[in-house]
């Protein structure tokens, strides 16, 4: 009789990602992050779980575009933490943080990323893992990029400032 209602397979099924988890571990929290940058990201922005402003245009923004509260949160927290004044959803226009949401195809991720390269800004580009398309242009631009990159498994924020070349998994 099985005691859980799950078969052994069942309850073993959550080990065959036990590796990338391991492999993104030494992240938490912001332990293994060398850049002092990143980390006061990790530790200010992606550890907290309430708005730092009480104006939080962007967080309004993301909430009517879809993204989930706690996304939003951290994203919000990120423009008030990097004090980036302007913003853009969806759009190719000067700003100092552009958002690629789902809504963006794939095959047009490439464009974001040379945009905000050519103009210095910073990329988010959400749900990077969400097909195979998607994934597989989000690692390609990785791979080009000569600045940092963090992954944080629900958005990949692309940094073309003084930051040096960096790929970071949380």
């Amino acid at each position: 009789m099985k005691r859980s209602g799950r078969t052994l397979k069942q309850r073993l099924y959550g080990l065959k990602h036990l590796s990338s988890r391991l492999r993104r571990a030494r992240y938490f929290r912001g332990h293994g992050v060398h850049s002092p940058y990143i980390y006061n990201i990790v530790r200010q922005v992606f550890m907290c779980s309430k708005l730092k402003s009480s104006e939080h245009p962007l967080y309004d923004a993301l909430m009517a575009a879809g993204v989930a509260k706690r996304r939003a949160v951290q994203l919000q927290n990120l423009v008030t933490h990097c004090d980036y004044d302007n913003w853009a959803i969806n759009e190719l226009r000067e700003a100092k943080f552009i958002v690629a949401t789902v809504d963006i195809a794939p095959s047009d991720l490439a464009k974001y990323a040379a945009f905000a390269q050519e103009h210095g800004t910073t990329l988010c580009i959400m749900s990077p893992y969400y097909t195979a398309e998607r994934w597989e242009v989000s690692s390609g631009i990785i791979d080009a990029h000569p600045s940092t990159t963090v992954d944080n498994r629900a958005y990949l924020l692309i940094f073309n400032n003084h930051l040096p070349l960096q790929r970071f998994r949380l």
